[in-house]
């Protein structure tokens, strides 16, 4: 349990909230939600005793054990992997090296062998002699490998740094968890398996993510931080999304009246507690929602960018064939082989693997930036494309202003690109903003608008919610499920992939799988798992 009294955080004149009152209690896991900016990260860093509040306390329920996702990746280098997951229970970390330290010496004092008797109590009591499987087997889950389990932490890559942090948070059932970004980094797979782990806790958790499925399956209530105050409502994220944008239309609509309102509501409220019937924790999610009060639900302050496509010209019969593409790795890893497909008109196209690299080689090589090691790729005559890469940082090395840059890849004068500038949200005076001082958000968002300029009929996209906030994916998501043109794309959102895609292709080693399906349907579907291990293999 975790109980935030009178909390008031500002950093200068800006406040970012004040007046929190909030008991977080075990057995529900609260995902938060705002804004960028709007103190989410913060409020979690009050709570770990990381950040101090300029008001109020932080108390844990009595004896309770907190853990966080630690943020700083190289702060570990110099420790073994196992070690480092051990060091997430301090109490029985420290418990060990005490053991260790008595058990070290030549001779031990009476005094020396009650206390090693004291210790092994506590140890036993902790669950200390299957700490290092218990360890092993997360690391193993969260797909680090048991080779690296006694490597230093600095030897691995910063991907799975990543994994073994998020080990470290979990290992040893603490009372409290608090989780930032906890599935950045992390493929479909382990991000399945994430959500369904935090399921099953009964401990309190608190969850900042962009990940709106991830949010959906783990979360029993929502913390949304908007109007300069922290508010928990019943509910995972989409019906909070649902509901907020359900008071947007209302609010819109003056002339509707208060009980025509408050009847919508209440109509929307039912029906978003049947579906909920559906989920993992159907009991506690019904019965918050039952007594959820409609006068709560208000539309949200924030703003969702304007992401339009539109085709310029119509497609032909003819998008895209590829016969028999093959991509190697600088390092000899074969990404893919034996790849043929033919894309149809209008397909919406998921491209999958268990390395990520494979879709990157893919679109680089169908964009023509880089050589196929085998095979060919033909366009249709008619076929237009606009192309966001993963790494977009060539793009950027300049010091053009943000209209100037735009204007390079569309024709239109100054007040047409401010207004593509000013649909993904930049104000008046950040579009002199010199665009090699972006943030990755930014970044993202400038190379959007500059996608939107091309009115391609065929939008090629690799890993497009990278450094977007949850308004802007939200956006994304939308108009790609309207847009009538080819998508191919790549993604670790598991929402964005079930809503977008019509087809999935999994590029592996020894081939393709090529299926039209949604995503939930693949990823459940046995004979394709058994297809998958064989590829693999």
């Amino acid at each position: 349990m975790i109980t935030l009294t009178n909390i008031a955080i500002q950093f200068g004149k800006r406040v970012l909230y004040k007046d929190v009152n909030i008991k977080f209690t075990s057995g529900n896991i609260y995902g938060i939600i705002g804004a960028n900016g709007a103190g989410k990260s913060t409020l979690l860093k009050a709570i770990s005793g990381e950040l101090e509040p300029n008001k109020g306390s932080v108390e844990l329920g009595t004896g309770e054990r907190l853990s966080v996702l630690d943020q700083d990746h190289f702060k570990y280098d110099a420790i073994p992997v196992m070690d480092t997951v051990l060091m997430g229970h301090q109490p029985l970390w420290q418990n060990m090296k005490e053991r260790e330290a008595l058990y070290a010496k030549e001779e031990m004092t009476e005094e020396d062998g009650n206390y090693a008797a004291e210790l092994e109590l506590k140890f036993a009591e902790m669950n200390g002699w299957e700490a290092e499987s218990e360890a092993a087997q997360l690391l193993q889950n969260l797909g680090v490998r048991e080779e690296q389990h006694y490597k230093t932490m600095a030897e691995l890559s910063n991907n799975e740094k990543v994994r073994v942090m998020l080990a470290k948070a979990l290992f040893g059932h603490p009372d409290n968890l608090l989780l930032d970004e906890p599935t950045n980094d992390l493929d479909l797979d382990t991000v399945q398996w994430l959500e369904e782990y935090l399921s099953g806790l009964e401990q309190c958790v608190l969850v900042v993510s962009h990940d709106r499925h991830f949010l959906d399956a783990v979360s029993t209530q929502t913390v949304d931080i908007d109007f300069g105050k922290v508010t928990v409502f019943s509910g995972n994220y989409s019906f909070w999304y649902e509901s907020s944008q359900l008071a947007l239309r209302q609010a819109q609509n003056q002339r509707l009246k208060a009980e025509e309102k408050r009847k919508q509501l209440e109509e929307f409220i039912r029906r978003f507690s049947a579906n909920v019937a559906k989920s993992k924790q159907t009991t506690s999610r019904k019965k918050m929602l039952e007594k959820l009060n409609v006068e709560e639900i208000r539309p949200s302050s924030r703003k969702y960018p304007g992401i339009i496509f539109q085709m310029e010209r119509e497609p032909g019969n003819q998008i895209l064939e590829v016969e028999g593409l093959k991509a190697v790795d600088a390092d000899g890893t074969v990404l893919f082989d034996n790849v043929s497909f033919n894309i149809e008109k209008g397909q919406k196209t998921v491209f999958l693997s268990h390395n990520p690299k494979a879709m990157t080689a893919l679109f680089e090589i169908i964009n023509g930036n880089r050589e196929a090691d085998a095979g060919t790729f033909k366009w249709g005559v008619t076929i237009t494309t606009a192309y966001l890469p993963l790494d977009n940082t060539e793009f950027f090395k300049s010091d053009l202003n943000l209209v100037d840059w735009l204007s390079q890849y569309g024709v239109g004068n100054e007040v047409t690109m401010k207004g593509y500038l000013g649909r993904m949200l930049f104000k008046q005076e950040e579009v002199e903003k010199k665009v090699n001082v972006l943030s990755g958000g930014e970044k993202m968002r400038c190379m959007i608008a500059r996608m939107q300029l091309k009115n391609a009929n065929c939008l090629i996209l690799d890993t497009p919610t990278n450094h977007l906030d949850l308004e802007s994916i939200q956006a994304f998501n939308n108009n790609l499920i309207q847009f009538k043109g080819n998508i191919l794309f790549a993604s670790h959102d598991h929402e964005f992939i079930n809503t977008v895609a019509d087809r999935i292709i999994e590029l592996t080693p020894k081939g393709t799988i090529d299926k039209l399906m949604t995503y939930d349907d693949y990823i459940y579907d046995s004979a394709i798992k058994e297809q998958k291990a064989k590829l693999y293999s």
